[in-house]
């Protein structure tokens, strides 16, 4: 047998039971659900999939005010500033990608 180490994790036992379900229905065991999880992390080099936090609509400028404005205006600017701006290539891509546009 290969060198092994237990994982352990505490987690909702609703969740824990819905998957295992759905794991029994392909074949996998639940340690062997966790080491593919493992061995996508160490391929990527990170997580297999995009983790984001919750979706923020666009801010309405008719809804602001002045001061408001100037704000969000100042907040882009600072983003600039920062290197946080993607290419236009990349914001397409973004876009078909997530709302088919």
């Amino acid at each position: 047998m290969a060198n092994t180490k237990a994982v352990y994790a505490r987690i909702d036992s609703k969740l824990k039971e819905d998957a295992e379900k759905i794991l029994e229905q392909v074949g996998l065991t639940p340690s062997a659900a966790i080491s593919m999880f493992y061995k996508q992390i160490t391929m990527r080099k990170g997580l297999p999939f995009e983790v984001r936090v919750a979706y923020e609509p666009p801010v309405d400028f008719n809804k602001l005010s002045e001061e408001e404005i100037a704000k969000e205006i100042q907040k882009g600017l600072d983003d600039v500033k920062n290197g946080k701006v993607s290419s236009l290539e990349k914001v397409d891509a973004e876009l078909f990608e997530e709302f088919g546009i």
